[in-house]
């Protein structure tokens, strides 16, 4: 089980529940582990991106998530930039989060994306 320390073991975690996820890929983006579903990114890690100083995901969201979950837990999740005015969700590895909540968030993430159409 990871530490909350170890942003090696908290990637790889996070990597194990999405690549799961039908049709679920991975590549670098910006330098940090991404996830897509037929070519459009689901998810990507935060891993002190531009000295944020957390290890976080941020993720695809649908409408009204971010805003709510940001507003009741600012520990956890945060609003990430350059996304984050799209609705993406940021949300802290290294915080304590249950691994359950980070699980449904990628899988959600990943729903939302793929029911996009081009």
């Amino acid at each position: 089980m990871p530490t909350n320390k170890d942003p090696a073991a908290l990637i790889d975690r996070v990597r194990t529940i999405a690549l799961a996820l039908p049709d679920a890929t991975e590549k670098l983006s910006h330098g940090e582990p991404s996830f897509f579903v037929r070519g459009r990114m689901f998810l990507t890690m935060d891993n002190n991106h531009h000295g944020s100083g957390h290890v976080a995901i941020v993720c695809n969201a649908p409408g009204g998530v971010q805003e709510s979950l940001v507003a009741a837990e600012p520990k956890h999740f945060f609003v990430p930039p350059y996304v984050g005015k799209n609705g993406w969700l940021g949300a802290r590895l290294d915080s304590g989060l249950a691994w359950p909540v980070i699980s449904d968030l990628v899988k959600q993430a990943h729903a939302t994306t793929a029911s996009r159409r081009k």
